[in-house]
């Protein structure tokens, strides 16, 4: 048997032309993409651009046509066609949370502020459970290899009691610096430096935990935090993905002399794999440990994770799973374990499809406090102690902003949950 091969001509690149991008600048498009002017033409690098400028979240749509040149035949323009949407928005208005209830809110944000393609928010709301004085800016491109920093300054105030939780007030106060560095197209890695004031008001009738902690640490904390993240995304949008991985990593800990000594780490994974034409998979899945360290015994309880609600088991009520204080209410624990799975399908009219997103869902997962709770030293991980559900979710982005409603049915409820 022989082979014959007859070789072509390699392709290039002519000219990379935008449209429909009236207010985002040419350079904050074309920074984005992987295939050059001049260049070999190559579809891998064409895609991959395409999906980088879908994460931006500034375009509704995102076309790319490749005419060929007239009089050549090696030659090709690459067209790029974008929808912007509104980037930046004024918003003062009521809404409501199942966690928080009626909310109060007040932002101006702009994620694409003035199309330089940098993020620039002030924020303030104020619902029953929480008070949030917030402004904070961005620069993805503080330098030209793609080096972002930001600056924040914040100030919350939590009444916990009203999340289904112990009863206790939190204060809390930031102010610092971010770094992000580009590993590849595809991965990023983090760095921030921040000071936090936190004082903790015990409730009317603390629980053993809570006077325990205080009586240990004290009521108010000067903390200065270092923190580090890695972040691999291949999703084709960032919002309604139907392919692509999603992966974070984080770990963040007080330094040595701050009040407060501790640490907590994170991983996040989500992964969507397209079944059909019309069909997704989502698997979502998370999990986080903290400790403390030197004086602290362990982690501080106000820094405790949560489990149960719209973002981790649906079905339970917002944050009651885990262990409880000697009070009965839900305190949290040290480490996390969560995850879900999704079957997304195309909501029943095509002209709402990147609007709506309908999905059933399977979720797992509890909180655990591997040290031990004052009241209950018999509180680490468990098999039996995860909480199964299944249901049904929506999504909509509505012009106000996104609304997300579930209805879940938990499997293995046991007594005193909720």
């Amino acid at each position: 048997m022989k082979f014959f091969v007859d070789p072509g001509k390699r392709t290039y690149v002519r000219r990379i032309s935008f449209k429909g991008n009236t207010r985002t600048a040419d350079e904050v498009l074309r920074r984005e993409l992987r295939q050059m002017e001049a260049g070999w033409f190559s579809t891998e690098q064409l895609n991959n651009s395409r999906d980088r400028l879908r994460r931006l979240g500034y375009f509704d749509d995102v076309t790319i046509e490749t005419p060929a040149v007239a009089g050549s035949t090696d030659e090709v323009d690459i067209n790029v066609t974008v929808k912007e949407k509104a980037s930046g928005n004024f918003l003062a208005g009521l809404g409501y949370s199942q966690s928080d209830g009626i909310i109060f809110n007040t932002s101006i944000t702009q994620d694409n502020f003035l199309g330089t393609g940098k993020r620039v928010s002030l924020a303030f709301n104020n619902s029953s459970a929480n008070r949030l004085y917030q402004l904070a800016y961005t620069n993805p491109y503080y330098t030209i290899d793609g080096v972002s920093r930001g600056f924040n300054l914040s100030y919350r105030s939590t009444d916990f009691a009203e999340l289904s939780t112990a009863d206790y007030l939190l204060d809390v106060g930031r102010a610092g610096v971010n770094f992000g560095f580009p590993i590849n197209d595809r991965a990023r890695y983090g760095f921030n430096i921040d000071y936090e004031y936190t004082k903790v008001k015990p409730g009317g009738d603390p629980s053993l935990e809570i006077e325990d902690f205080v009586e240990q640490n004290g009521e108010t904390f000067h903390d200065f935090k270092l923190g580090g993240s890695w972040a691999y995304d291949t999703r084709d949008t960032s919002v309604f993905a139907t392919r692509g991985i999603d992966h974070v990593a984080s770990v963040r800990a007080s330094v040595p002399g701050s009040d407060l000594q501790y640490y907590k780490l994170n991983y996040r994974a989500t992964n969507y794999f397209p079944l059909t034409r019309y069909l997704t998979l989502m698997l979502r899945g998370e999990v986080g440990y903290g400790g403390g360290y030197g004086d602290t015994e362990k982690l501080p309880f106000f820094y405790n994770f949560f489990a149960g609600g719209m973002r981790s088991v649906r079905g339970f009520e917002q944050n009651t799973l885990g262990p409880r204080d000697s009070q009965g209410d839900p305190i949290g624990g040290n480490l996390l374990t969560v995850a879900s799975a999704e079957l997304i399908i195309p909501p029943p009219l095509d002209d709402l499809e990147k609007t709506v997103r309908i999905a059933g869902f399977f979720d797992i997962g509890n909180v655990f406090d591997t040290k031990g709770l004052v009241s209950d030293p018999d509180t680490g991980f468990k098999f039996s102690e995860l909480r199964y559900s299944v249901g049904v979710a929506t999504t909509w982005l509505s012009p106000v902003g996104a609304l997300s409603v579930s209805l879940g049915f938990p499997l293995n409820d046991k007594d005193g949950d909720d």
